[in-house]
């Protein structure tokens, strides 16, 4: 047993000197926040559209889809989605022939072609951006999930039972750039724009299925429109121009829409469908914040969705100091005052729903200044409480944190993510595939458990204090019957049962409580036979576990 605690001691010396070293000069660390090929395929699309000379990172971009296909032509969103992704393998084929560095009778593509024909084709594609995509690029209709919503819905009141602010922010920023172009039924093409006709099984203008509860969304969007006073011209130019002002009030300095690539190229597609021209300063800006984001390692390059910046550099700061390393290194302390630059100060979204609460909580990514997480502002704090003790302005901002995070709790006693008491169920009927995750944002085993755990260890409370008795009955009752839970942020039941668990023990549970001891059997039942853990992503789509098959072993020197 010795020799084993001596190895392991000898790699934490290690794996700490190599982190310390791979630390930037402003104390941040930055690793790339890996997406699948859409993000890519995306960017390949705009900028060929819009005809952006940067020819390098077109290619480089193009290799690395081409890189990520399957033997059977697919390309796949997790490891062992063995049938494939149709929307991926869409969205991955549509890029490569935009690129212009694949033709259709490259081998590689004919595979691809094969492939999408024996999933259906494209009117079987179930992604709503990747139909965005196609719709925006002239290769379908808007799909009836965008165009059934009315932009008129920007001006209803909050108290009404459909409002754009019960959508998730995340959702929200996504889906206005849509309703803007699907009310103009914007299209853009150029002369060498792929044919995409023949992936068509049933033709081109097959209908999308009406959404679930549509006709229930329908009378809720009627009875919404009957209320607003105004001749319907100007009540459409109204909303039109909310939409538009929707967008531009929540550009980042780096010239993204809420620091996300995805959500920034549908902004530019509905500048352009606003009547905005090509080389306008806003939109020179957001093509040169999407390339900003992009992220090249072991010969590869690809775009970020939403850089990590700012987590990536409190979970290593936080880490080290539990390796043994002390507070006042140099490293932590450049770690923490670049943590401390990201606190944000603006009361933004987020405060809809928390109105009079003091900003002060982290975002994911370093451009991120309006929109803070809930998960992103403990890890921060965790990393800089020590140095609270000491230091007068870290504990401001620890203190500020605090409170930011405990404001947050919604009124079932969980924790969200970015937005409290967003959970209208009835905008998880839209026809948009993961709309239930996607749409709302409700309180989750995964955050609320680590926001228990931070706030027991760290922030000395427990289940005295009736928030986290509220937070504490909250995970209790979601316990599913086999004494896991499901977490919404990573894979999947594993995830929120480690979470749950730390977090109920961090605020008193005691350790012979039914509900711990029913999720430390199920995880002893769950693990593999050469001792590790392993999740398929398939968890999340049938939403029960599903093991991966052998467990992922991490290698020191490995990425």
């Amino acid at each position: 047993m010795g020799d084993i605690l001596s190895a392991v001691d000898d790699e934490i010396k290690q794996l700490t000197t190599t982190l310390i070293e791979q630390q930037r000069q402003d104390g941040s660390w930055r690793f790339c926040f890996e997406n699948g090929t859409f993000v890519d395929a995306y960017v390949i699309i705009l900028f060929r559209v819009l005809n952006v000379p940067d020819e390098e990172l077109i290619r480089r971009l193009h290799n690395r889809i081409l890189a990520a296909q399957q033997p059977d032509g697919c390309w796949r969103l997790f490891t062992d989605e063995e049938e494939g992704n149709l929307s991926a393998s869409v969205e991955a084929y549509y890029a490569l022939l935009y690129s212009g560095y694949s033709q259709t009778t490259d081998e590689s593509i004919v595979r691809a072609r094969r492939y999408i024909l024996s999933k259906g084709g494209l009117g079987k594609v179930t992604n709503i951006l990747t139909k965005a995509i196609l719709a925006i690029t002239g290769q379908r209709k808007w799909p009836i999930s965008i165009s059934s919503i009315p932009l008129e819905i920007m001006l209803f009141p909050k108290y009404f039972p459909i409002n754009i602010y019960d959508f998730s922010g995340y959702s929200r920023v996504h889906l206005i750039p849509m309703l803007i172009m699907g009310d103009k039924q914007f299209s853009i093409t150029t002369a060498h724009t792929p044919d995409l006709s023949d992936l068509y099984v049933r033709g081109m203008d097959a209908e999308d299925p009406l959404p679930r509860g549509y006709q229930e969304m329908q009378n809720s969007i009627q009875e919404g429109l009957s209320r607003l006073i105004g001749t319907p011209r100007h009540i459409h130019d109204t909303a039109t121009a909310k939409a538009e002002r929707f967008m531009l009030k929540r550009i980042e300095a780096d010239g993204t829409l809420y620091s996300y690539a995805n959500s920034t190229i549908l902004m530019i597609f509905a500048l352009l469908a606003l009547g905005y021209e090509q080389h306008h300063p806003l939109i020179t800006d957001a093509l040169q914040g999407l390339t900003d984001m992009q992220f090249r390692y072991d010969g590869t390059t690809t775009i970020q969705n939403s850089p990590s910046a700012v987590w990536d550099t409190a979970l290593l700061a936080y880490a080290l100091q539990e390796a043994g390393i002390a507070a006042d290194h140099p490293a932590i302390r450049r770690a923490a005052t670049y943590l401390l630059s990201r606190q944000q100060d603006k009361t933004a979204d987020w405060s809809i729903h928390n109105s009079g609460t003091t900003p002060g909580g982290w975002g994911f990514s370093e451009s991120n200044t309006i929109n803070p997480d809930v998960d992103d502002s403990t890890a921060a704090l965790r990393s800089i409480l020590s140095l609270s003790y000491t230091d007068p302005a870290y504990l401001q901002a620890w203190n500020r944190g605090l409170n930011w995070v405990l404001s947050m709790q919604n009124k079932d006693g969980g924790w969200p993510a970015f937005e409290k008491n967003t959970n209208n169920q009835m905008l998880t009927w839209l026809a948009i595939d993961g709309a239930k995750s996607a749409a709302i944002d409700p309180s989750e085993a995964d955050l609320t458990g680590r926001t228990l755990e931070y706030l027991g260890n760290f922030a000395g409370m427990d289940t005295r204090h009736g928030f986290i008795k509220r937070g504490t009955e909250w995970l209790i009752g979601h316990q599913e019957k086999d004494g896991s839970w499901y977490g919404r942020w990573g894979v999947c039941y594993i995830y929120g049962t480690w979470a749950a668990l730390t977090g109920l023990a961090a605020v008193g549970l005691p350790p012979s409580h039914d509900t711990l001891q029913q999720g430390r059997r199920w995880l002893l039942d769950i693990q593999n036979p050469d001792g590790g853990w392993g999740e398929s992503c398939r968890s999340d789509r049938l939403r029960r576990y599903v093991p991966l098959g052998r467990a992922l072993l991490l290698k020191a020197h490995g990425r």
